[in-house]
């Protein structure tokens, strides 16, 4: 992707899952990855190097706003700058809306909804000093759709675009661009653990393609959208789903 070689690229939740695939893509397209998340995220670091880029990892927890800033100043300590954010951590706690406790919302609403407020308020004021950046945030076709189990969940990846359509509102003008990617049923480590007659049952069979997204697909969507060939995106949610919304 054009633009990418040398771009310091922070991106939470990097230790596993769709974070990791992303980091890895950067680091293919020549960026400098700094890995952050509460889980050890040594082997993403690791899996960067073997590309022959640059890597940092820094543990950080989102729903802290300290925390999220340490994050920030460890990425500049790092390597001066920093050129694009993934907000990407997120975390489950399913349940249906009759049983759902009160601490699933909070804990969910917590992580994937005030945890990119906190990511993206704290690496803003390098990003406007620059006068360039881009925010890119996993949403979910659940946000779009919704699901059965999953208010919590909905509601913080329907949140997640509404705040980038407000950013990109505000801050085009200052060179900035935020865009979320919402992807589909992907082949996760955690969805990998789903028995495959569930899987073929209860999932697949829902998804016109006929199979499960790959990490490395979702990610290819983040190195495109942070790439100069999206330079005129702002505001959009490209959903990679396999037709599954369709």
């Amino acid at each position: 992707m054009r633009g990418l070689k040398d771009k310091v690229v922070l991106i939470t939740g990097a230790a596993g899952g769709i974070g990791k695939a992303t980091a890895i893509r950067f680091a293919e397209e020549g960026a400098k990855i700094v890995v952050a998340d509460f889980a050890d995220g040594a082997q993403t670091v690791e899996a960067v190097k073997a590309l022959g880029s640059q890597a940092v990892y820094v543990k950080v927890d989102v729903t802290s706003t300290e925390s999220c800033q340490n994050m920030v100043d460890a990425a500049k300590q790092a390597f001066g700058r920093v050129d694009v954010l993934i907000n990407n951590a997120g975390i489950t706690k399913d349940a249906m809306m009759k049983k759902m406790a009160k601490e699933a919302w909070d804990a969910v609403i917590g992580v994937n909804l005030t945890g990119v407020f906190n990511c993206t308020s704290a690496v803003l004021p390098t990003l406007l000093e620059q006068q360039s950046g881009v925010v890119l945030t996993t949403s979910s076709i659940v946000g779009l759709y919704g699901n059965m189990g999953q208010t919590n969940y909905a509601a913080t990846k329907w949140g997640v675009i509404g705040m980038t359509k407000s950013w990109a509102k505000e801050m085009a003008k200052n060179g900035l661009r935020f865009n979320c990617v919402a992807p589909g049923f992907t082949g996760t480590e955690m969805v990998r653990k789903i028995p495959e007659q569930v899987l073929q049952e209860k999932i697949i069979i829902k998804i016109p393609a006929g199979r499960l997204a790959e990490p490395e697909e979702i990610a290819a969507a983040f190195a495109f959208l942070a790439s100069d060939d999206a330079k005129y995106i702002n505001g959009a949610v490209l959903s990679v789903d396999g037709a599954c919304t369709i």
